[in-house]
């Protein structure tokens, strides 16, 4: 192939330095507020997924018009897209720190990646899963269904011990695999990785890292066996997820997906895989989310790991500890002394955790999520709920009536994230929290749990009109 062929699937390469924060593309809309105001919106949900880098849209803009299906074909479109297909994987495995006994395996995002995986580990009911009560659902409900899951628990901090996971991977029987979050997505706590993979692989057992909270805030650790993020946490909305891991793992066996481009060659009664990772992705891949993510990582990178580090680091003790100081206002997980992430995870004495973030996003513009956040097992012990309270909870559930469902506010922050957003954002939750009434009436949908503004300028789009989409559920 040719020096333009290989240079127009490529993004141009992003600036050797940049200054933090990065101004995301859609930085600063403008957005209708109940007062008839419009205010520049302030996305605090980085926890849940980010916008777009510039150089991310880039990047797709200079491949769109060279799109076409990857693998086998003649054509020059073709041949382009399997090479920036395949410069992502490589991109990826660069990323994760790994070589060439490892595998990339595209796919949709973290959740897709370890379903993928339980499935290729061939686990069964009789097969132990050590993981924790910390984890993403991603990172449990995968696990819980294909064998039988060993959880360790958490102090009231929300922290975990190695204590604690050593325990439980020397109970018997032994574990097959240990399931590990890179950095919990409530509290923004980071387990030491490194020494529980240490613990783990002395007694045997491999470790898969759910990273998609770890990958855009800290270098990836090499040890686990596996690992998956995803391109929506990561600066590349476009669909697309990795899961990473020894290339023996998927050697044998039939993949998780079964189709078209997983084959070398199929009759009525036989059909032989291709190698991995062709044989794990069945269909016709999403090649413009493997380009985003290319140019994602290839910017983080550009960045660097300290400016990053740091950034995080100044917005993480300014956001968590803004939050603690307000009155009437309770920070979730560890002490300040505890380095987390980014995110701040509270709730307000006296007012409905959806009813906040509702407030923040009509009157002030900024976008918070509220609820479970998808972790519902540990959310519930760092809100100190017993079982009572619980059940009943679930009993409402099943009524189809979330107007009381337990949960939480979540404020989390990413590279776009300045110390000016960060005090725009405390001066909202004080005056909230202090009392301040609201300048028209919410109603809440008991069917979501959600509420929304009576009267006032704000779009008609925005209030759910048939019970689904709620932001409570996860």
């Amino acid at each position: 192939m040719d020096s333009a062929t290989t240079d127009s699937t490529k993004p141009e390469p992003p600036p050797a330095t940049r200054t933090l924060p990065v101004a995301l593309v859609g930085a600063e809309l403008p957005v209708p507020c109940v007062d008839g105001t419009d205010r520049p919106y302030l996305s605090l949900d980085a926890a849940a997924s980010t916008g777009a880098l510039p150089e991310v849209a880039a990047a797709v803009d200079e491949f769109l018009p060279w799109y076409s299906s990857v693998h086998r074909g003649a054509g020059q479109k073709s041949q382009r897209s399997t090479t920036a297909f395949e410069a992502a994987r490589q991109a990826l495995l660069r990323f994760a720190g790994r070589g060439d006994d490892d595998v990339a395996i595209i796919c949709r995002n973290t959740t897709e990646a370890i379903n993928h995986l339980a499935y290729r580990l061939r686990l069964g009911p009789d097969d132990v899963v050590v993981t924790t009560v910390v984890e993403h659902h991603a990172n449990l409900l995968p696990w819980s269904r294909a064998a039988t899951c060993r959880y360790v628990e958490c102090q009231p901090d929300g922290t975990v011990t190695v204590a604690a996971v050593v325990e439980a991977l020397e109970q018997s029987p032994a574990p097959r695999l240990l399931a590990l979050t890179g950095a919990s997505n409530i509290t923004g706590w980071q387990p030491p990785v490194d020494e529980l993979v240490e613990e783990a692989h002395r007694r045997g057992v491999p470790v898969v890292l759910d990273a998609a909270q770890l990958a855009p805030h800290r270098p990836l650790p090499a040890s686990p066996d596996f690992v998956a993020f995803s391109g929506h946490k990561m600066y590349a909305p476009f669909g697309t997820g990795v899961l990473i891991g020894p290339r023996t793992a998927f050697t044998d066996g039939d993949p998780f997906l079964a189709g078209g481009g997983a084959v070398d060659l199929v009759d009525l009664d036989e059909v032989i895989w291709s190698q991995p990772p062709e044989r794990e992705e069945a269909g016709s891949p999403n090649v413009i989310g493997a380009v985003a993510l290319h140019a994602a990582v290839d910017t983080l990178g550009a960045i660097g790991w300290p400016a990053l580090v740091a950034h995080d680091e100044e917005i993480a003790l300014r956001l968590r500890s803004g939050v603690a100081a307000i009155p009437g206002v309770r920070l979730l997980g560890p002490s300040l002394d505890t380095p987390t992430l980014p995110v701040a995870t509270f709730v307000v004495e006296g007012v409905p955790h959806a009813l906040v973030a509702a407030r923040l996003a009509a009157e002030h513009a900024i976008g918070v999520r509220h609820g479970c956040f998808c972790a519902h097992p540990y959310l519930i012990r760092l809100l100190g709920l017993d079982g009572t309270a619980v059940s009943r909870f679930r009993e409402q559930v099943r009524r189809g009536d979330r107007s009381a469902i337990p949960g939480a506010v979540r404020a989390s922050a990413g590279i776009d994230t300045s110390a000016a957003d960060v005090d725009r954002f405390l001066t909202a939750l004080a005056g909230l929290a202090g009392g301040e009434p609201p300048p028209v009436p919410y109603r809440q949908d008991a069917r979501t749990g959600d509420h929304y503004p009576i009267g006032g300028p704000y779009p008609d789009v925005l209030v759910s009109a048939d019970g689904h989409g709620g932001c409570s559920p996860g």
